[in-house]
């Protein structure tokens, strides 16, 4: 740091600050959401328009997924927080075999359903092209909020937004 001038430090310190509050940031986005059905966990089909007069946060992720891991314990707080008033959380695993992560569900437990897309239909028509992907569904079915990636505080992002579509 000595032999960086103090105007350059500081220059970098809020362009890094900057670079870090937009990451957290959700775009907004509209349109209905995509329907899809696809099988959970649990054995049975799960289909988003059945879902309609919920918020639904859809989060998209993969076993071989590092931030997936770390923010799968802040969504299962979520749906603890949320899932009595009208909130549902689903996890979608993109992986193409159930097993992948059906062995990263045996290390970190969740109780909202987990969704299998094997095939990769649904995250194809998602545009899913980082993981994980996470959307928020207003209860009349349209996309609201989309954040790409994981960054620990995009739970608290989460929570703002779910809040707010709660209410309206």
């Amino acid at each position: 740091m000595k032999n960086i001038p103090i105007k350059i430090f500081l220059i970098i310190i809020a362009l890094f600050s900057t670079t870090v509050a937009n990451t957290v940031k959700a775009e907004e986005i509209s349109g209905k959401a995509h329907d899809f059905t696809l099988k959970s966990r649990a054995g049975k089909n799960i289909r988003l328009a059945e879902l309609a007069g919920q918020v639904v946060l859809v989060n998209f992720w993969a076993s071989w997924c590092g931030p997936c891991r770390k923010e799968m314990p802040k969504l299962e707080s979520l749906h603890q927080k949320y899932k009595d008033l009208g909130v549902s959380i689903l996890g979608i695993n993109i992986d193409n075999s159930t097993e992948l992560a059906d062995k990263v569900l045996k290390d970190i437990k969740v109780n909202f359903p987990v969704l299998y897309d094997p095939e990769g239909n649904t995250s194809e028509r998602y545009q899913v092209r980082a993981m994980p992907s996470t959307y928020l569904v207003d209860k009349k079915g349209n996309f609201r909020f989309f954040h790409k990636g994981y960054l620990p505080g995009y739970e608290l992002e989460y929570d703002k937004q779910i809040k707010q579509l709660i209410r309206e």
